[in-house]
């Protein structure tokens, strides 16, 4: 009788399994971007391991016009649920309520904790960006930086201003915002100016890999000693900071960014199941020379 009961069991999880899940995910973040690359990867495992079919979308540049249109285009073909970035609320509410009063079950990610509850968004799985530019502060004080400045590589997305003014907060003055465009050249080429024209400037705060990566090269040119920082991990980043040549990077495990939503949906349709509570945090916790190699490893399985 307990051999049957089991079968049985085995039976109905696998047929809850076999039951047709379709997710589609559209975030800001291009999946060749190294920090967004990482988040499809969570994606794609939690599309195995829960057997859901997920479309990953994004456009092609920080553009909140197309984005809205591709979430428009989601809510049009009747997934089984939405994952959505907020960069920008106002620009992307339209397009999100619509999903949401579409009877669409939605999960934010990355950014958009603060506003997704307004959207009728059921949860958020990411991290609280002015607190973790607080923490971000504070560290880099403590380092003894008197003069830092915060890198912006995409002005006008809500998170990285959330993080920069954090960042004030926690170093206790208000820092200077450096906005640069989303190109490597470009973001080099204005860090190693403004370095140039502000000799007292003795840390640089990045939001990103891609504002990162750059100032690096920047940093190590002007032969100062200047403390750089950075928001999220690429493999530069990582090998930087095992090396000494970085004092730390804010890590939000982007991995689970995308692993976890897909996992939450798929269950919630099949079961009705979702976490009690509405804000999963994956974020922060802080990468040092002491810990970059174990990360490191993770970064090989495309994991971190």
């Amino acid at each position: 009788m307990k051999k049957i009961a089991a079968l049985t069991l085995m039976a109905l999880a696998s047929a809850a399994l076999a039951q047709n899940v379709r997710i589609v995910v559209v975030t800001h973040g291009q999946a060749s971007d190294p920090f967004w690359s990482v988040v499809k990867n969570g994606v794609d495992q939690a599309a195995r391991d829960m057997n859901a079919k997920v479309e990953y979308r994004s456009p092609q540049t920080f553009d909140m016009v197309q984005m809205s249109q591709l979430i428009n285009a989601a809510v049009a073909s009747k997934p089984d649920g939405i994952v959505v970035s907020i960069p920008d609320a106002a620009a992307l509410s339209k397009a999100i309520t619509a999903a949401t009063k579409a009877g669409i079950p939605v999960v934010s990610i990355n950014s958009g904790a603060d506003v997704f509850k307004k959207l009728g968004v059921l949860m958020h799985v990411g991290q609280e960006e002015f607190a973790a530019g607080r923490g971000a502060g504070a560290r880099m004080k403590a380092l003894g930086v008197k003069n830092p400045i915060c890198l912006n590589h995409e002005v006008g997305n809500a998170g990285l201003d959330q993080r920069c003014a954090g960042f004030s907060e926690g170093f206790g003055k208000k820092v200077p915002v450096v906005a640069v465009k989303n190109d490597f050249t470009e973001v080099r080429n204005a860090v190693a100016n403004y370095l140039q024209r502000n000799p007292t400037v003795d840390g640089v705060m990045a939001l990103g890999p891609v504002g990162a990566e750059p100032a690096l090269q920047a940093v190590n040119s002007s032969k100062r000693d200047v403390k750089l920082a950075t928001f999220d991990l690429s493999s530069a980043v990582l090998n930087a900071l095992r090396d000494g040549k970085m004092a730390f990077a804010v890590d939000q495990q982007q991995y689970l960014q995308g692993y976890l939503p897909v996992v939450f949906l798929a269950n919630y349709k099949r079961y009705g199941l979702l976490p009690a509570n509405d804000v999963i945090a994956t974020g922060p916790g802080f990468v040092t020379s002491q810990n970059a190699a174990q990360v490191i490893d993770l970064t090989k399985r495309g994991i971190r």
